[in-house]
């Protein structure tokens, strides 16, 4: 060796990347690949490093610590930061870099937090600062959003899946570090203390102005105006930071004192620029994502922190406003509103508002977080991992091979082959979900039985008669849970009270038409009358089957000896329909949810109404609106050629297939148009056509409808604008509201 200098080349597992490392005077080549085991990288470094080898980039600038992070190699990456300690904070600032593969700084911060527990405790101390720095820079107008946003979420979920996997992970529901705790661990929160902070001064200076309904709100857009102005400058400004109570004309930008008016007054200000709000609701959101993951990961699972709790209770009014004004923040920044019921109710209206088609984006998109990353390398279907099923006894050896197979595979993907044929793919996976969905309601197995209208199907009450039909109903769940998950459509139609069951939504008397319509009227014209003197002597129970037997069933306790009054009959109307509708088929429902939820998480489905959850089920039906117009009804005034009518199927021809599909819902209650087409349109009493009624017209006044005989109640609205913009707002706000005729 002597006389010569020597250079050294590793080479990637997956690309022949080089990392070179020169010493002094020597020259040779020495080509190491680790195809089989990282760990000869790490070895082949160090030997290098003992004998003097110095680190140096590349002639395009990579060094070697950047190939060992692009590669994961946690291993070579602890050895080069033994011998050049500086690389740590190398390595902390990369998060920083959006071209580095977020999992592999993971993979490489995660080995090296497992050396020990000092190493564990500076790497989230530090990724904590890092995080603290990018929090202020978003909360500054001179940043660029986009990519300061992406740079804080993605330190955070790096600094959080370290902080999980930790020596000591949360697993006793303590909240080590908010809680109160003087932990070593929970000090590693302790700068990020500093943009929870300037985030809630913020959110209680937003709030004052909001009490104040935007009195003198131009004093703080001033100071935002003079923020962006000397970014357009480029005039370097610090972090932005709310002012103190009363200390606007304080605040220091960086080129000296400012004045609220300092852009040219007021009039200037409120002229030029959008509201506080608009300004920051995007920024301060992205920040409360932030601080919810870093509350989060020290909470066990399906735990909400309290912390977290108090905040959002704290600012509910300011939350409320942003996604008001910008709806798109639920979807982009408040993932917490899935993970708490609690907080979730609190946001549902403002929720369910939002077009069915961004709440199906937001859907899929959690509802496929945790699974592998999208580019990684494609593997062979396992042939354990196949579902093999006998065609001629589909739904028993179904039921037997999903109740064995492996949960989260399934959710990744499915894989069907049938038994002595050799198809798989795709259209196998299409041709057994349309099976099963007609096997599912196959009356030999006593599942569901028909609704009213002959097109739905309802579970069975008695069911029991099939020894087994708690298990198949376990299995109905989970196909289409399955379903749901892998965006296959199932060629079955549930009542719409089953719907609401799946979503957990408390069904109501109306519910009722769909399995016996003239019971459902006795209900209605008990609440539309007074029973007081009639002698009806009805009380608190009711004779229904109980196992092939009919007996006499309390709908509360001591319920046969208290009797319907008026003053108590809308409670013993909502007790009857709970009992026919849910009580009497309570085992069916849960064994039917436990099976779905293995699937679809209870708060994800929440996003949706019962009429919503049918098209995501079952698929967007096509309307012939000429066969529509020719089967409709006219009454209470209507006629054809009214201009009301005009007005309103011009509107129907304009607007969107899935909004036509919900004003079909609106009024039968059914997303569905029967064999035949519009004529063969069931209510329920028999064949009923879409009728559309005339009602008088009042200022604001929205469209109902009457679902059991398929009846639009529709305003004699004096223009088609107004008529439109009615009805679209009917459409989308929803279930609510229907009544029986």
């Amino acid at each position: 060796m002597g006389g010569q200098n020597y250079s050294m080349t590793l080479y990637n597992t997956s690309v022949t990347s080089m990392l070179r490392m020169r010493w002094g005077r020597q020259r040779c080549m020495w080509l190491a690949r680790t195809v089989t085991r990282r760990h000869g990288q790490r070895d082949t470094a160090q030997i290098l490093l003992l004998r003097g080898a110095k680190y140096l980039s590349d002639k395009n600038g990579v060094t070697p610590l950047d190939l060992c992070v692009q590669g994961g190699y946690g291993e070579t990456c602890e050895v080069l930061i033994q011998y050049h300690p500086r690389l740590f904070q190398t390595i902390i600032q990369m998060t920083q870099n959006e071209d580095l593969r977020e999992n592999m700084l993971r993979q490489v911060l995660e080995h090296l937090s497992q050396q020990s527990e000092s190493q564990y405790l500076k790497i989230l101390t530090s990724l904590a600062e890092v995080a603290t720095t990018n929090g202020h820079k978003l909360l500054s107008l001179s940043s660029n959003y986009d990519a300061q946003m992406k740079s804080l979420l993605r330190i955070v979920r790096i600094f959080c899946h370290v902080f999980r996997i930790g020596p000591s992970s949360p697993s006793n529901g303590i909240d080590l570090s908010y809680n109160g705790n003087k932990t070593p661990r929970s000090q590693v929160f302790k700068p990020l203390e500093l943009l929870w902070h300037s985030l809630d001064e913020w959110l209680v200076l937003i709030a004052t102005e909001l009490m104040k309904n935007k009195k003198d709100s131009t004093d703080i857009t001033s100071i935002l105006l003079k923020q962006k102005g000397q970014d357009q400058d480029g005039t370097s400004i610090p972090p932005f930071e709310p002012p103190g109570p009363g200390s606007y004309e304080n605040l220091s930008t960086g080129t000296g004192e400012s004045k609220p008016d300092a852009l040219g007054g007021k009039q200037e200000a409120s002229a030029d620029c959008q509201d506080v709000i608009s300004m920051t609701a995007n920024r301060l959101s992205a920040v409360i994502q932030a601080f919810y993951m870093c509350c989060s990961c020290q909470m066990p699972p399906g735990m909400t922190s309290p912390r977290f709790i108090e905040f959002v209770c704290k600012h509910d009014e300011v939350l409320k406003c942003f996604v008001n004004r910008n709806p798109k923040i639920i979807f982009d920044h408040f993932h917490f509103l899935l993970e708490c019921p609690e907080l979730m109710s609190r946001f549902m209206h403002i929720i369910k508002a939002q077009p069915f088609k961004d709440r199906c984006e937001w859907f899929y998109e959690h509802l496929h977080s945790g699974q592998p990353d999208s580019d990684m390398v494609h593997r062979p279907v396992n042939e354990n991992d196949i579902l093999l099923v006998h065609r001629d006894s589909i739904f028993r050896s179904s039921c037997e091979v999903v109740s064995r197979a492996n949960c989260a595979k399934l959710k990744q993907g499915i894989a069907v082959r049938f038994h002595g044929e050799e198809g798989m793919g795709q259209g196998v996976v299409r041709e057994w979900f349309d099976i099963l969905s007609n096997e599912i309601v196959n009356p030999d197995y006593a599942l569901f039985t028909q609704s009213a209208d002959g097109t739905t199907f309802q579970p069975n009450s008695n069911s029991y008669v099939n020894p087994d039909h708690l298990n198949y109903f376990r299995f109905a769940g989970q196909i289409l849970g399955l379903a749901l998950n892998h965006r296959q459509l199932v060629n079955i139609y549930f009542t719409r009270s089953f719907y609401k069951h799946i979503l957990g939504i408390p069904v109501n008397y109306q519910d009722v038409a769909s399995i016996d319509p003239e019971y459902a009227k006795n209900l209605q014209w008990i609440l539309d009358n007074d029973i007081s003197d009639l002698g009806l002597e009805l009380t608190f129970s009711v004779e229904t089957d109980v196992f092939g037997a009919m007996e006499e069933v309390p709908l509360k306790p001591g319920g046969g000896s208290i009797l319907v009054t008026q003053n108590n009959k809308a409670e013993y109307v909502q007790l009857v329909t709970e009992l026919r509708m849910t009580r009497a088929i309570q085992p069916q429902i849960n064994a039917f949810l436990q099976g779905f939820h293995m699937f679809i998480p209870p708060s994800l489905i929440q996003l949706f109404d019962e009429y919503e959850l049918e098209l995501l089920l079952s698929g967007m039906p096509e309307i012939d609106v000429s066969d529509w117009i020719r089967n409709t009804e006219y009454t209470s005034g209507y006629e054809r050629e009214d201009p009301v009518i005009q007005w309103f199927w011009e509107v129907v021809e304009d607007i969107t297939p899935e909004e036509r599909v919900l004003l079909l819902q609106f009024v039968t209650g059914s997303s569905r148009v029967p064999h035949g087409g519009f004529a063969n349109i069931m209510g329920g009493s028999g064949l009923q056509n879409f009728t559309i009624a005339a009602v008088p017209y009042t200022p604001n006044l929205l469209p109902t409808s009457s679902t059991c005989i398929n009846m639009l109640k529709l305003p004699e609205y004096p223009s088609k604008e107004i008529l439109k913009d009615r009805l679209l707002v009917a459409l989308h706000c929803g279930s609510y509201g229907y009544t029986m005729a």
